[in-house]
Parts: structure tokens; C-alpha cells; sequence
């Protein structure tokens, strides 16, 4: 069963930086409801209730009730921004309505499972690199899944899953595959190390240096040695 989250706001008729400044100090997150069909409107939320929401997974791709002057709408949360220093702080943020009948692009979140089994990391002494921990998907509004899950367990040394091989509920279909973008989603590899500490077998040389070269002495022959230079004799 899905969770529901419910988001109450209340309409904001004052505009810019000024206005968004005031209703952060009253503990409120100046919004923007847009999309739909409507017109946009500027709504405000309440902040620590908003920061509650955002501590659930489920919030960031979830279809969210907005309870506005009375009235309930459908929508989703596209944008968040969030002070550059304090992460609790939140500044602003965009809603999109959505409407049932209307394809809705969204970024869903990747479960993985069964990595720590997979014979590339448990008997292949791998591990497993994530290139991807989200995923944006194309769906009607009811078929908007919580996340993802991607299966790693078959998984060997150098083997990847792909966009391509990701089970996908009914109804969702992948953004970057519409492109023709089948990236990565995760791979195992050796680690570093053990590629670089991996023995290799060393090939003579096709050239040598001349100092370095011994002429082979034939059978029965003695090795010629250099000369020594004659000794001056003494004048008496």
C-alpha cells in the first residue's frame, strides 16, 4: 500500500524577495503551484511540517494532496532549493499539479538488492559501483512508481545491468531509453588495488644494450679478454 502525504498551504498574494524573506521568518517556505492547465499561483507552506515530509523517501516522487483554501489538488514536487550552508533550511519550492488523463515525468529512486550475494563480489572478491541511484520515468499519474528495484544477484566480475534490463511496473517507461541511452546502472569490478598488484609476466627485450650483450664463446674456445696495455720500460 502506498503512502499518502498531505501538504497544507495557504495563498500568498505578496511577491518577491522582500515578501520571501518575511515569510521565513515566520517559520513558512514561500511555493509555486504551476502546471495543470491553470494558471501559476504563489502558495506558502508551513516549514517544519514541510521538513517532516522531506525526511521520507516516498515524498520526492510520490502524487501529494495539496490542500489549498478549502480545496484539494493533485501534484508533485519538481523543484527544492535549500540554503547553501544549513541543509535543514528550506527556501523554496515547485509544485506541479497533475492531472490524470496527462503523462507526468518524474525522477524515481533506485532499490538494489542482492549485491552482497552476487558471485562477483562474495566468491570473485568484487564490488559493486553504482552509476546511477535514480531514474527519470514517463507515466500517467496512477501508475507513478514509489522506486525501482534493481536486481544485482546474478551479477560476476565485470558484468553491468543496463537501463534496458530493469523491470519496469505496467504503464512506465524509462526517459533515457526514448533517447536511445542505455547507460549503466551498476557494475562489478575488482577494486583497484588488485588489479594493480596482479602479477605480470615479464617479456625479454628485443633490443639490448651493446655494454650488456656477452659474445658466446665457441666449443673449445676461451672467452677473449681486452688486451692489457704494455708497460713503459724504465729508461736507465
Amino acid at each position: 500500500m502506498k503512502e499518502t502525504f498531505v501538504v497544507n498551504a495557504e495563498t500568498r498574494s505578496a511577491h518577491g524577495k522582500g515578501a520571501s524573506r518575511r515569510l521565513r521568518r515566520e517559520g513558512k517556505v514561500p511555493a509555486i503551484l504551476y502546471g495543470g492547465g491553470s494558471e501559476p499561483q504563489p502558495i506558502a507552506v508551513d516549514h517544519n511540517e514541510l521538513a517532516k515530509h522531506l525526511k521520507a523517501e516516498a515524498f520526492y516522487s510520490h502524487i501529494l494532496t495539496l490542500k489549498l483554501d478549502g480545496k484539494s489538488e493533485q501534484a508533485v514536487l519538481k523543484d527544492l532549493q535549500r540554503h547553501p550552508v544549513r541543509d535543514d533550511t528550506i527556501l523554496h519550492m515547485d509544485l506541479l499539479r497533475v492531472r490524470a488523463d496527462q503523462l507526468l515525468r518524474m525522477h524515481v529512486p533506485l532499490h538494489f538488492k542482492g549485491g552482497d550475494v552476487c558471485p562477483g563480489v562474495k566468491t570473485g572478491g568484487g564490488l559493486i559501483e553504482h552509476h546511477l541511484i535514480q531514474v527519470e520515468v514517463e507515466c500517467l499519474p496512477k501508475d507513478l512508481p514509489e522506486y525501482i528495484e534493481v536486481d544485482l544477484s546474478q551479477l560476476n566480475v565485470n558484468d553491468s545491468v543496463h537501463l534496458s534490463q530493469l523491470k519496469l511496473p505496467q504503464g512506465v517507461t524509462l526517459v533515457e531509453l526514448k533517447h536511445g541511452n542505455d547507460r549503466s546502472v551498476a557494475a562489478v569490478h575488482l577494486p583497484r588495488a588488485a588489479v594493480e598488484e596482479a602479477p605480470t609476466q615479464a617479456t625479454p627485450s628485443a633490443e639490448v644494450p651493446a655494454t650488456a650483450q656477452k659474445a658466446e664463446a665457441k666449443p673449445g674456445e676461451a672467452e677473449a679478454k681486452p688486451s692489457e696495455p704494455k708497460k713503459e720500460e724504465k729508461k736507465k
